[in-house]
């Protein structure tokens, strides 16, 4: 007698799904601890909440929950074509940008016949896309945690068809330089869709114009969402903004009614609340300072980060995930993401980042991390041991994981600091 799995894709059964950061209520349930007691720096979310205009439009529309939503969400579609000076058809929405990537699969590849590319390093939800369409991924090393834009290049064959490129990246926060960008999606061979993952743009100094490439009818998608500067991540709701041709291809993949009518009108109001946007900016860059400060003084090496997260090495992943989550704090071990020593914090309010702080060096492992240096200013502070930024750091070919060969051998590790 046939299981279900047994009858089961074998893409699907053998699927090893994404894990998200733990929720609030779990870690509540658990550990019989007070939810109103946890903060959650694990999921890279606003720590201000929705915007406030969000929230009324959500009111508002409350009564009107019988109604199917839009179905081709045109007034946000509008909204969204007009703050970045192009036209509805250049505006796909989706249920979160995860969705975006879906359609880009739907749409450009083949079980057993086309490749994508995307570096080791980079959001899970693109090779297990890869993996439940049958498509190969090929994964590429970084250099210092940043894109290998040379070895992405390398890797691409005839069968590629999406290039899966993040700025900021996620999880290590780092971004490409912009005129290494504009060299690299110019150079791209005409059978490749690059999809540019610009989740935390707005979290940029002087970000790049990938609109270029779009007006100019380039073979790009570029993914955004409403989960992260604007607060709306339990709305599910991002977009792709595209060339009118491959965005016509994109809708015929979706589903009706695929963005409901609640995440539509707050996502509308978010994007013309340009002071919550401001604010969210303003707590991150200073929250990104406070922490890299910290890390440098307690001797843990880090990422410098672009975005609103930092990865930071702790030694061992789990073991400090599991010892601030006793304390309610809830961060992001990235044990599934192959890194084991590292974990990822979200930038949170004043307060949830000082707690943090002060909870992080009692669960750290033996030798790991030098006494905290109380208030040494960061000039007087031993100098982190942070990965360089792109800008310093040479555009060399590194080897990827299906057989792109090196051209030259890879770069040392980043070395730690060494105990005082």
């Amino acid at each position: 007698m046939f299981s279900a799995t047994a009858l089961a894709n074998p893409e699907v059964s053998g699927l090893i799904p994404y894990e998200p950061g733990k929720p609030i209520e779990d870690v509540a349930r658990e550990l019989g601890l007070d939810p109103a007691s946890i903060i959650k720096l694990a999921s890279n979310e606003n720590p201000l909440g929705p915007s406030p205009k969000a929230l009324e439009a959500i009111r508002e529309t409350l009564p009107k929950l019988h109604l199917y939503p839009d179905g081709a969400g045109y007034h946000l579609r509008t909204g969204i074509a007009e703050a970045f000076g192009l036209e509805l058809r250049n505006v796909v929405l989706g249920n979160g940008s995860n969705e975006i990537i879906e359609l880009a699969y739907h749409v450009f590849t083949r079980p057993g016949v086309h490749e994508v590319v995307a570096s080791r390093n980079s959001f899970a939800v693109y090779a297990l896309m890869a993996e439940l369409f049958g498509v190969r991924c090929r994964k590429v090393d970084e250099i210092g945690f940043h894109h290998d834009l040379d070895a992405i290049r390398a890797a691409i064959t005839p069968q590629t068809r999406l290039v899966f490129i993040a700025s900021p990246n996620n999880p290590t926060g780092t971004r490409i330089p912009n005129e290494a960008l504009d060299r690299f999606l110019d150079a791209l061979p005409e059978h490749v869709v690059a999809v540019i993952d610009e989740a935390y743009y707005e979290f940029l100094e002087n970000p790049p114009d990938t609109l270029r490439p779009v007006r100019n009818g380039a073979k790009v998608i570029l993914m955004r969402t409403f989960s992260k500067i604007q607060g709306l991540a339990g709305l599910r709701i991002g977009y792709a903004l595209t060339t009118p041709e491959i965005a016509g291809l994109l809708e015929r993949a979706r589903q009706p009614f695929n963005t409901n009518m609640l995440a539509q009108v707050a996502a509308l109001a978010s994007l013309r609340d340009g002071e919550h946007q401001r604010r969210t900016k303003e707590i991150t860059d200073a929250g990104r300072i406070v922490f890299q400060e910290a890390f440098t003084r307690l001797g843990l090496e880090f990422v410098a980060s672009e975005a609103n997260f930092v990865l930071v090495k702790v030694g061992d992943a789990a073991a400090v995930f599991k010892g601030l989550m006793a304390k309610g704090i809830i961060v992001r071990s990235m044990v599934s993401y192959q890194l084991p020593e590292w974990i990822r914090v979200s930038i949170g309010t004043e307060e949830q980042n000082a707690r943090f702080l002060a909870e992080l060096p009692g669960v750290l492992p033996a030798g790991v991390a030098k006494p905290p240096l109380e208030s040494a200013p960061l000039a007087e502070a031993e100098a982190p041991a942070q990965v360089p930024t792109q800008a310093e750091t040479p555009m060399e070919p590194s080897s990827s994981f299906e057989s792109v060969p090196s051209s030259e051998p890879a770069p040392a590790p980043t070395p730690e600091i060494a105990s005082a």
